[in-house]
């Protein structure tokens, strides 16, 4: 019965008891990151620390003073921006589309009522020199037959 309390003891310890597998753990980590990455990261936040400390000590006031310069200017530039959208919202308020396409379409429409008009004039020009050619040439083979003295 001691032999099978001992075994049982062992089995719970295996299961429950993860010590062993977390030390592993956590040794492996530390070895990994102090080996591959050494002292980069305190090496790091130490430059980001000095970095922070130069802006706040001298680049503040600089910036104030850049600011101070040049944000007028940016206020004025803006100001003329925003007026000038405002104008054009408002002439795009007064803008009415209908109207304005409805007058587009006349104009269309003229203008297509005057390529038709045009197009047909062309197309009547160019059957009656067809006819013009057709009748000159009809005399002249006529004119032929007869100084051919050919007779059909």
């Amino acid at each position: 019965m001691a032999a099978v309390i001992k075994d049982i003891g062992e089995i719970w310890s295996r299961l429950f008891v993860h010590r062993p597998f977390v030390n592993g753990e956590i040794s492996y980590f530390v070895r990994e990151f102090e080996e591959k990455r050494g002292d980069r990261e305190v090496e790091r936040l130490f430059k980001i620390l000095e970095y922070s400390t130069e802006l706040g000590q001298s680049q503040i006031d600089r910036a104030e003073q850049l600011g101070d310069c040049h944000l007028h200017s940016l206020k004025a530039n803006t100001d003329v921006a925003l007026s000038m959208c405002d104008r054009i919202l408002r002439r795009e308020e007064n803008f009415d589309t209908e109207i304005q396409l409805s007058e587009n379409r006349a104009i269309r429409k003229e203008d297509w009522k005057k390529f038709i008009n045009d197009m047909s004039i062309r197309c009547t020009k160019v059957d009656e020199t067809f006819t013009e050619k057709e009748k000159e040439l009809r005399e002249f083979y006529i004119d032929l037959e007869k100084k051919l003295h050919i007779t059909p």
